[in-house]
This record gives C-alpha cells, sequence and structure tokens, in this order.
C-alpha cells in the first residue's frame, strides 16, 4: 500500500516480546487450569480435551485429574516432537507441564458454581480465554491438540477434522459415563470456549475493507491520506458487460474512520461505486503488530 509515513511504530525489543510470550503462556495456562477446577470438574462438564478425559476418569475411578493430565500430556509432547520434528518448542512444553502443576495447586479451591450450565458457560469462557493467551504467546497447551496434528499427518484427515474427532469421542464418553444431559453441557462448554479463543486471537475490534470503483481515483486517494491518515492501494480492473478500464481504490480502516470514509467518497465522486466488508484481523502499519 502507498501511504504517507505518519504513524511510525518501534519494533519491540526481542527480548520484551520473548518475556512476553512466557507471561502469556504461564498466565493463560493458569487461566485454563482455574476455570478447570472451579467449574468444569465440580460440574462433571468434559468439553473435550485431555481436562475433560481428566474429568471423565475422576468421575469413574476417582483419579487425580493433574496426574492424569500430566501423565497424558508429557508423553504426547515427546510424541509430537519425535513424529512431528522440534516445532513446538520450549514455549509448549512449559505449558504442558504448568497447567496440570495449576490443576494440581488448585485443587482443593470451591467450585464457584454447582449449576451445570453456569458452569459449562463460565467454565468455556475462562478455557477459552486461557488458550487464547497461549495461542497469542506463539504455543500450545499440548495434549488432544497434539494428537491432532499426529493423526492429520498419518491419515490424510483436516486438522479441523481431527481436532473435532477427538472432542467428539469426548464428548460422547461424558454422556455414556454421566449422562446424555452432561453430553450436552459439554457440547456447550466446547463451543463457548471455540468463540472465546477466536474473541482472543482477533480481538474485540472490527475493521472494514472497502473497495471504490471510481473514475476519479487520484482524487479519492489524495483525500483519503490527508482526511483519514490511511494507506491505499490501486487496482486495474474491467467492467464486465463495458469492457472499459474500472479504476479501483482499496482501503482498510478501523470501524470509527468508515463512517468519514463515506462521507469523503460521497463528497469527492458521489457517483463512486462502494463495495464493503468486514475484516476481522489486519496486521501491519496502523494496526496490529504480527
Amino acid at each position: 500500500m502507498q501511504r504517507k509515513n505518519k504513524r511510525i511504530q518501534k519494533e519491540p525489543h526481542p527480548l520484551l516480546s520473548a518475556v512476553t510470550e512466557y507471561i502469556l503462556v504461564l498466565a493463560g495456562s493458569a487461566c485454563v487450569a482455574i476455570a478447570f477446577n472451579v467449574f468444569l470438574l465440580p460440574n462433571e462438564v468434559a468439553s473435550g480435551g485431555v481436562s475433560g478425559i481428566s474429568t471423565i476418569l475422576y468421575g469413574l475411578w476417582g483419579w487425580e485429574p493433574a496426574f492424569v493430565q500430566w501423565s497424558m500430556n508429557i508423553p504426547l509432547f515427546i510424541s509430537g516432537v519425535i513424529l512431528l520434528g522440534k516445532q513446538f518448542g520450549i514455549k509448549t512444553a512449559v505449558g504442558t507441564i504448568f497447567l496440570p502443576f495449576i490443576v494440581f495447586m488448585t485443587d482443593s479451591w470451591e467450585p464457584w458454581t454447582l449449576n451445570p450450565l453456569l458452569g459449562a458457560l463460565f467454565g468455556g469462557i475462562g478455557v477459552g480465554l486461557g488458550l487464547g493467551a497461549v495461542f497469542r504467546g506463539n504455543a500450545s497447551t499440548g495434549g488432544t491438540d497434539l494428537a491432532a496434528q499426529i493423526i492429520t499427518k498419518y491419515t490424510g484427515f483436516t486438522l479441523g477434522t481431527s481436532v473435532a474427532l477427538i472432542d467428539g469421542l469426548i464428548v460422547l464418553a461424558a454422556a455414556a459415563v454421566f449422562d446424555i444431559e452432561q453430553g450436552l453441557y459439554a457440547l456447550i462448554g466446547l463451543y463457548v470456549t471455540t468463540k472465546t479463543i477466536d474473541l482472543v486471537q482477533v480481538g474485540l475490534g472490527r475493521s472494514k475493507l472497502v473497495y471504490i470503483i471510481t473514475n476519479r481515483q487520484e482524487a479519492i486517494r489524495d483525500a483519503i491520506y490527508e482526511d483519514i491518515d490511511r494507506g491505499v492501494t490501486k487496482l486495474a480492473a474491467t467492467g464486465g458487460y463495458t469492457e472499459t478500464e474500472k479504476p479501483v481504490v482499496m482501503v482498510v480502516v478501523h470501524q470509527t474512520e468508515f463512517s468519514r470514509l463515506k462521507q469523503l467518497v460521497k463528497r469527492v465522486d458521489p457517483t463512486a461505486f462502494v463495495i464493503v466488508s468486514d475484516a476481522s484481523e489486519v496486521l501491519g502499519e496502523g494496526f496490529t503488530r504480527a
């Protein structure tokens, strides 16, 4: 994109970035563990993952969830390194070990609710917030995520299919061990977790991707530079019916800037054809840094 260099953003120091990522991994793992102990486990909500398996085994035989999670996470992490390569790094190993540790340290906490629906909802939110933070730290908590990647490599299934298969089996097991209602609560928790992860990854802010088809391309470009301080990309297009060249200006703006952009286009070229769509995540100058 061409634009005036009005926004100058300094690159974060590598050491600061590394420390921030480790803080995200530790804080996120702790959030997942606490949500598990105060919402999911006491309400027997097994919403997927190794934590879901540990909930089922706790309900069946009273096995300590932290030890179950360690006994599954560590071998899965080692298997992932052997079968998939050394792509997970130290941060994933930290998350793999630290999460069950916090589960163990907080297992005496009193449940925050004994209503299964509230447990599924708020447990899903807590787990989603924690996992989203871990993912933003460029790591994972291991567990069934690694198992899904191994299945994907050796079966040809997509990663999404592998994750859904594993989590689906865990939810079915919860329905069989507890009852159908608990299986439904587990589905609610799993859904809420997925949506919360998306929210953490993408954020609350939404941007608008705008295509402006106009015969006054240069005037529109200059006005956007001066009035909104956004860069634009000039595209070449051809009308499908007229077969004539149709200049297009593409610009991404924050949602709060969109009204100004509409007024600007209307003022400069009232005959412009404008197409608007949501851009859930934008990386680069003036937006989120990668």
